[in-house]
């Protein structure tokens, strides 16, 4: 069920009220118009692989810029919202949702909202947008080919059912199937094995739990047993993972290192963050020589930190050796130590291992194989998104390594309409070769990054992405207020007619200027035949 917007009272709730106002106006600004159920979408056609948040939102974009689409969905109708559909009851997004805004006409009801919630947002989009007619269930995609000479793509080989398409949106996201790798043991551990994303319905009050994994499935996991009363939590951590406070402000800082990556200054925010943050904790820091905040994307989450200094959660650096009969095995080290470091070896005891070990990648090889080989291959694509050799394809989201507030926001519809752009207005359309210089460039810029080039960036880094790939080519100036705000697009429309018509009667003059160059070169050489005729007969 769609959730009810409810107008906080500005006296009793003032920041909250402020909050409900700017999502008001920029619903009503910058949303595309939902299509009316007589409308006919025109070109370009994209098909839209994936029903996440991605998917459902850019084919959102697509389809109120009068432009049709088809969501190709591996699985059936509730998993419509990605990962959202799969995790646990208890999850809830970790950063503020100021910096999750992935489609204008989103109205969250609380700074950091639950499954629930964000399910019932893109839901309710994915009806607005009148998308479920256009999404088709249990369909995997095993291949996308394109023609050579009409540039237009087929999904799975059968244009007859789906017709044939103008782009490609890749939207398959990062998280597929459970990640739950064998270990040593577990067959004779008497108690419960469960991944973290499967969690709901399990009882763990007053009980044990063996957390194995240090990163983003481990908050989950933490969510789970704080709501679940568990008694006992160990997180078993191989290594130290930056963890940042739940606050919009802190966040909205750190995604303004605009050069991606760490500098000579990103010691001052590490600083801060070890003194007022992990404080007492700061043992279970990353080491300031080992692991810098620019390299990985960070857990967002204080409950971490007040659940160990309560005492209900434990956070052990360590190996994992194997499963015994009533609980795990590990080699545990101290600070500063590599994984598989001597240590010393204890059981930790408990009722129920929860294996907090991700997911398996989603693969992209259902694309042309150049794109996936060579130098040139995810995630260093241009702009991470776009194949040097296929501009006409777009991977949003599904490239993402590592970053700080760069999921689900306001790009997700920049990359949209870009796409759009570049299949619109063909000067737009950057050519294979720029493309791979602007690879290089970047990985230039960054080549003193301890991790790739774009396995790590940040919100700020990202819009100096875009904006730079706007300002190098002027035939995309007149495009600008479109791509980031979404508005505007009948004037520059008007100036590629405009275009095209100008350039037809350049193209018309200069085959006419031939025609009459060549005209006269034929004159002039039967002229020059006829003179040298009568010279060989005198």
């Amino acid at each position: 069920m769609p959730l009810q917007s409810r107008v906080q009272n500005p006296i009793l709730h003032p920041l909250l009220f402020i909050f409900q106002v700017i999502q008001f106006v920029l619903d009503k600004l910058l949303s595309p118009t939902p299509p009316s159920p007589k409308a006919r979408l025109g070109r370009p056609r994209i098909a839209v692989i994936g029903g996440g948040i991605t998917g459902v939102t850019s084919a959102a974009h697509c389809i109120g810029h009068g432009c049709d689409v088809q969501i190709f969905e591996a699985g059936k109708e509730e998993n419509i919202g990605g990962i959202w559909s799969r995790v646990n009851n208890t999850s809830s997004l970790q950063i503020h949702s100021l910096m999750y805004r992935f489609h204008p006409s989103v109205n969250w009801q609380q700074g950091y909202p639950d499954k629930h919630q964000i399910l019932s947002q893109v839901r309710e989009l994915w009806k607005r947008y009148r998308l479920d007619e256009r999404t088709v269930f249990e369909t995997p995609v095993t291949s996308a080919r394109q023609d050579p000479e009409t540039k237009k793509w087929t999904i799975n080989d059968d244009a007859e059912t789906h017709g044939q398409f103008d782009g490609i949106i890749c939207a398959v996201g990062t998280c597929g199937k459970p990640k739950v790798p064998h270990m040593p043991g577990m067959d004779s551990f008497q108690g419960e094995i469960h991944h973290s994303s499967q969690l709901t319905g399990k009882a763990a009050k007053g009980k044990t739990l063996i957390v194995i994994g240090g990163g983003a499935s481990a908050v989950e996991s933490l969510e789970f047993a704080v709501e679940e009363g568990a008694a006992q939590v160990y997180v078993l951590a191989r290594s130290e993972k930056w963890i940042i406070p739940r606050n919009s402000v802190v966040n909205m800082l750190l995604a303004l290192n605009i050069f991606g990556q760490e500098t000579r200054f990103s010691w001052i925010p590490e600083f801060f963050l070890r003194k007022l943050f992990y404080r007492e904790l700061e043992d279970i820091a990353p080491p300031s020589d080992k692991k810098g905040l620019f390299t990985d994307t960070p857990m967002v989450n204080s409950e971490v930190m007040n659940q160990i200094r309560s005492g209900k959660v434990k956070w052990l650096r360590c190996d994992i050796e194997g499963f015994t009969e009533n609980g795990v095995k590990i080699n545990r080290r101290k600070k500063g130590t590599n994984p598989n470091d001597q240590g010393r070896t204890e059981e930790i005891g408990g009722d129920m291992v929860v294996m907090a070990t991700g997911y398996e990648r989603p693969k992209l090889d259902f694309l042309p194989k150049e794109c996936l080989e060579g130098d040139y291959k995810p995630p260093n694509w241009y702009l991470q998104t776009f194949p040097p050799q296929f501009p006409s394809v777009s991977a949003i989201n599904c490239t993402y390594m590592n970053g700080i507030g760069s999921v689900g926001n306001w790009h997700i519809g920049i990359y949209t309409r870009l796409l759009l752009v570049f299949l619109l207005d063909d000067r737009t359309r950057p050519y294979p070769f720029w493309m791979k210089r602007w690879i290089d460039m970047t990985s230039l810029l960054k080549g003193r990054s301890p991790v790739g080039p774009f396995e790590f960036f940040t919100y700020l880094e990202l819009m100096w992405w875009f904006f730079f790939s706007i300002a190098i080519n002027p035939f995309r100036w007149k495009w600008a207020f479109f791509v980031f705000f979404g508005l505007g697009e009948y004037l520059p429309m008007k100036v590629v007619a405009a275009e095209d018509r100008l350039r037809n009667r350049l193209q018309a003059r200069e085959a006419e200027e031939q025609g009459t160059m060549v005209n006269g070169v034929h004159h002039v050489r039967e002229e020059d035949i006829r003179g040298r005729t009568m010279r060989i007969v005198t």
